[in-house]
């Protein structure tokens, strides 16, 4: 079985809106789903580096700070072939909505707190947005 490492960011704006990714319909992973911004860890690259450089890529975003927010396994998923290893950082922006740059996916919104949990959520973001719901 393939094993991977991943990195994810859940970048938050002054308002407590979370920047949610929403999935092309072609990916094999989590298609049509939200998602926190984010990717695998290139050869090399700290979980740190990669959610700096997957943030960059996908949104043309900086986080002012990242802290380590959770690492562990992905939650399991029918049919999913692959041990993911996440690593998840929070972090904090200035940026607003159109600061934004779609890098990847369909869109990529701040969305508000009260909303988040009313997204069809990609199973690794509905475990970290629960996670920072819960401690915030």
């Amino acid at each position: 079985m393939a094993t991977y490492e991943v990195a994810l960011v859940l970048l938050v704006d002054p308002s407590g809106a979370v920047l949610l990714q929403h999935r092309d319909e072609d990916v094999a992973v989590s298609p049509n789903q939200w998602s926190l911004p984010g990717g695998h860890i290139e050869a090399g690259e700290s979980p740190e580096e990669a959610a700096r450089r997957e943030l960059w890529e996908e949104t043309g975003l900086t986080a002012d700070e990242l802290h380590l927010l959770w690492s562990g396994p992905r939650p399991y998923e029918a049919g999913f072939p692959h041990t993911v290893t996440l690593h998840v950082f929070s972090g904090t922006t200035s940026a607003r909505q159109e600061d934004v740059v779609l890098g990847e996916g369909q869109a990529m919104v701040f969305v508000p707190r009260n909303e988040l949990l009313q997204r069809e959520l990609a199973v690794s973001s509905a475990l970290v947005l629960a996670l920072h719901l819960k401690g915030t």
